[in-house]
C-alpha cells in the first residue's frame, strides 16, 4: 500500500463513522427548567409527550368563589364575579366584602357549578404529566406551557413565570398530589402572551396562599382555599368540598381559556448528545471523499 493511500484510507474511514452517528441520532434533549433538574416524567421511549388541555369550566365559569362547606370572609375583599356555596349554608363578610356578581347560596345554581367543577378537577387530574416536580420550588422557575406534577406538596417561594412562546392559548397544568402553599410576597407572572386562564392548578386537598401573594390561574382543590391578608389572584377559587377563607384580597374570574397549536412543554433533562443534521452530515461526507478522490488524482 502507498504511503498516500495510508494516508486517505483513514479520512474516509473516519468520514463514514461521523456519517453513520449523524444519522443515527437525529434528536437532542434541551435543558431542564431555568432554576431545576426534575426527573424525566411522563415521556415514551420516543420522547412523545402529551400536551396539556384547559378544560372547561361549564356553570362555573362566572364564579370568582365557589366553596362547599363556608365562605368565610374578613375586610374589604371584592370578589369580581359571582360567589357560590353548595352543598353548605353559611356564608359570612359580605359585607364588608363586594361581590360584583350575584352570591348563589345552596341554590340549583350553585350545585351546578360545583358538578362543573369537579368535572374540570377530574380533567385535570387525569391528563399525562410531561414533568414531575416533586421537592423542587416552584419559585424562580420558568416554565413553558405543558403539565407539571408534584406527588405530594407544591411550594412557591418567590416569583413563578409562566412562558407563553407566543401563543395565547398556552395551557399549564399543575397536578398537586397534596397541598400547594405559597410564601408571603410570591406570585406568578405571564410572559411571551401567556394568559392566567390557561393556567389550572388541581391540588389534592388544600391551597394557601400567604399574604400578598399574587397569583395566577384558577385553583380547582379538593379540599379547601385560603387566601391571607392581600393576597390578590388573576382566577378562581374553587373548593370541592371544604371552605374558602378571604381576608382582604382581589380575586379576578378569568375563565377558561386555551387552544390552537400548543408549545412544547419545558424540554426534560438528559438525552443524547446533539448530532449534525443529516444533511449537513451527508454534506460535510462528500466534501471528505472528494478531497480524497483529488489526492489520488494527483499521485
Amino acid at each position: 500500500m502507498t504511503p498516500v493511500l495510508r494516508r486517505v484510507i483513514p479520512v474516509l474511514m473516519g468520514a463514514l463513522v461521523l456519517a453513520s452517528t449523524g444519522c443515527g441520532s437525529k434528536s437532542s434533549e434541551p435543558t431542564s427548567p431555568s432554576g431545576a433538574r426534575p426527573p424525566a416524567v411522563g415521556s415514551d421511549a420516543q420522547g412523545v409527550r402529551a400536551m396539556a388541555v384547559a378544560p372547561s369550566l361549564g356553570a362555573a365559569s362566572s364564579f370568582g368563589v365557589v366553596g362547599a362547606a363556608t365562605v368565610t370572609n374578613t375586610g374589604p375583599t371584592v370578589v369580581n364575579g359571582d360567589l357560590g356555596l353548595s352543598p353548605g349554608s353559611s356564608v359570612t363578610g359580605f359585607p364588608p366584602g363586594i361581590v360584583t356578581g350575584t352570591i348563589h347560596i345552596a341554590d340549583a345554581t350553585a350545585l351546578a357549578a360545583q358538578n362543573s367543577i369537579t368535572t374540570a378537577y377530574n380533567q385535570l387530574a387525569g391528563q399525562a404529566c410531561n414533568i414531575n416536580l416533586t421537592g423542587i420550588d416552584l419559585g424562580g422557575l420558568t416554565l413553558t406551557p405543558g403539565a407539571y406534577c408534584f406527588s405530594s406538596s407544591a411550594q412557591l417561594t418567590g416569583t413563578l413565570t409562566l412562558n407563553g412562546l407566543g401563543n395565547p392559548g398556552a395551557v399549564w397544568v399543575f397536578q398537586i398530589g397534596s397541598t400547594l402553599t405559597t410564601a408571603s410576597g410570591s406570585s406568578v407572572v405571564f410572559i411571551n402572551g401567556g394568559q392566567p386562564c390557561g393556567a389550572f392548578w388541581q391540588v389534592g386537598s388544600s391551597a394557601t396562599l400567604g399574604t400578598a401573594t399574587s397569583f395566577g390561574g384558577n385553583i380547582l382543590a379538593l379540599a379547601s382555599v385560603t387566601a391571607t391578608t392581600g393576597a390578590t389572584s388573576s382566577g378562581a377559587f374553587f373548593a370541592r368540598t371544604g371552605a374558602v377563607t378571604l381576608d382582604t384580597n382581589t380575586v379576578n374570574v378569568v375563565g377558561s381559556c386555551g387552544g390552537g397549536p400548543q408549545p412544547s412543554p419545558t424540554p426534560l433533562p438528559g438525552g443524547p448528545a446533539p448530532a449534525l443534521p443529516e444533511v449537513a452530515t451527508w454534506a460535510l461526507l462528500a466534501i471528505l471523499l472528494a478531497s480524497g478522490a483529488f489526492v489520488l488524482s494527483r499521485h
